[in-house]
Order: structure tokens, then C-alpha cells, then sequence
């Protein structure tokens, strides 16, 4: 089984072209079932719909939410379709298991004076808080995922139509554009204090974001530079890079920006994906109907 799992997860690095955070979820889930399968004594290739059942029985005695069971047999069921595609099983057991309604969670943002907090707390008087504003500005004026903002090369910027090239999941490309602020952190950045890690270190790097020793940083970079910043401007929230591109999308559904221009700089395949975003848009609404609304008060005079 593990020259299979091994195989497979180069399958899916190599052609299908998935993020590395991806394919470690995607292998974390097919060992976890292989230890499963280890304690109840079953081959990988003699699995049935009936002990698939007994899985989720054991999945869900383990409380886990239902988003945590779809994506275990989402993986399971990639895993198998290959097995199936390469001629090792017969049928694809897991093809015809209902994969559970997945938890609508309303995506948490950040407001703008929180924003502000944060972005005034790198100190852009040194390369790496020059190179920290960036990250900040980049990822809340595009709305990109972390995994696309680390690929970002110099090349794929273009200073005069102030838009950025981005490669994004299944190595689908996108034009986003940003505005004059991220520019100035772009140029600020590049000019001065990249230059400077660069030239400390006697390298070169294509990458727009580099680490400081001059090298391409990683997403987990990125995320803990993030919560290192939070902590520091006294932040009491969680904030991963990803709530700035649920901030970015909730902030300009509510300035009046339709949905579809939403989707399409948010990188989504389907609208479904971005709809969440207008429950979020629709709540901040209500709330600040309810708020506002001279008869929604009692005490108010008629």
C-alpha cells in the first residue's frame, strides 16, 4: 500500500499540480485509513461499501465535524478512483458514499480599524517590516490565497497597470489587480530593503517575497510572521492569512461589488464558493439596519 500512497501523492504533485498543503492533508487522511485498516485486519484492495460504513461509524464516534469527514472521504475517493484508473481494483468502493452536507461556517473578517492596527505595525524603517507591510498589503489588495502569494515572481508584476499575474489552483491563471498603497509597499520593498537582504547574503531571487536569508519564503513563513505581528499590535483574534482574503471579499461585497467580479478575483471555480460571502455581506447589513432604524428602538420618539 505504501508504493501505491507513495505514488499517488506524486500523481497528484506532478499532474494535477495540487498545492503542498493539499497533498498533506490528502496523505494524512489515506494513512490514518490505512491505519484502520491495519487494526481490522482488511487489504487496502479488498475494500467494500459495507466496510467503508464501519469507517464513518468510527469517524464519527471520534466527534469529528462533518467538513472533517467529507474531506477524509474526498481523499479516500481520489485515492481510490487512481486505484481504479491504474486497473489495481475493480470498482471504486467509495464512489457511490454519500459524502455528508458539508457545516456552513460564515467565514470571520477583519474590520478597518483592525486592519489598521495591523498594517502600521511592521516597522518599515527595516527590510524585514518592509518586507511584512508587504505581505499584508499584497494579500488584503488581492484577495490571493498564501500558497499564490509566495509564487509571486517580480516578472509576473506589472508596475504601470498595477495588476499582478497569479497562478492559482490547478495551475489556473488570473489577473488581479491592487492599488496604490500595495504599490508603494511593492516599490518600497524592492528598492530598499529586499535589495539589502539580497545583498547581505550575496544572492539572487525571482520571487517577489523572500525569507531573511534572501530565499523564496514558505506559506508556514508566512504564517507565523502573521501571527508574530497580530501578537504584537496586541490583536486579541485569531488572524491567518486567510481571513485577509475573507476580509478583502466581505469588505467590497459591502461597498456595493457584485459577486461575479468577487469570484473571478478570488480565483473560485464556482459561484457557490464565493455566496458564503454574501450571508457574511447580509448579516453586517442587518446589523447595522437594526443599529441605525429609528423605529427598531423603542425609546425613540415617533
Amino acid at each position: 500500500m505504501e508504493k501505491h500512497i507513495n505514488e499517488f501523492l506524486c500523481y497528484l504533485t506532478n499532474e494535477k499540480k495540487y498545492s503542498s498543503n493539499t497533498i498533506k492533508n490528502y496523505e494524512i487522511d489515506i494513512n490514518e485509513f490505512k491505519v484502520y485498516l491495519k487494526k481490522e485486519g482488511i487489504n487496502y484492495l479488498d475494500v467494500d461499501y459495507d466496510f467503508i460504513k464501519g469507517y464513518l461509524m468510527d469517524l464519527y464516534n471520534r466527534n469529528l465535524s462533518r467538513n472533517s469527514v467529507a474531506r477524509k472521504l474526498s481523499s479516500l475517493r481520489s485515492f481510490y478512483k487512481y486505484l481504479f484508473n491504474n486497473e489495481l481494483i475493480k470498482t471504486n468502493p467509495f464512489k457511490y458514499v454519500k459524502t455528508p452536507k458539508k457545516e456552513k461556517r460564515l467565514p470571520k473578517y477583519l474590520g478597518v480599524e483592525d486592519l489598521e492596527i495591523i498594517f502600521n505595525t511592521p516597522d518599515i524603517n527595516t527590510p524585514l517590516g518592509q518586507r511584512n507591510r508587504l505581505i499584508l498589503e499584497v494579500l488584503y489588495a488581492t484577495g490571493i490565497r498564501v500558497s499564490e502569494l509566495v509564487n509571486i515572481k517580480i516578472s509576473d508584476i506589472d508596475f504601470y497597470s498595477k495588476e499582478i499575474r497569479i497562478l492559482g489552483k490547478g495551475n489556473k491563471e488570473r489577473i488581479d489587480p491592487f492599488g496604490d498603497y500595495c504599490l508603494d509597499a511593492i516599490n518600497m520593498f524592492i528598492n530598499d530593503g529586499r535589495k539589502k537582504i539580497l545583498e547581505k547574503h550575496h544572492t539572487t531571487c525571482e520571487y517577489l517575497i523572500i525569507n531573511e536569508k534572501g530565499r523564496q519564503i514558505t506559506t508556514r513563513g508566512v504564517e507565523k510572521l502573521i501571527d508574530n505581528i497580530v501578537k504584537e499590535a496586541s490583536i486579541k483574534k485569531h488572524v491567518s492569512p486567510h481571513m485577509l482574503r475573507h476580509s478583502f471579499a466581505t469588505h467590497l461585497l459591502n461597498e456595493g461589488c457584485d459577486i461575479k467580479t468577487v469570484q473571478e478575483l478570488l480565483g473560485h471555480e464556482s459561484l457557490e464558493s464565493t455566496q458564503i460571502y454574501t450571508h457574511v455581506s447580509n448579516e453586517h447589513l442587518r446589523s447595522v439596519y437594526l443599529k441605525c432604524h429609528p423605529l427598531n428602538n423603542k425609546s425613540t420618539d415617533k
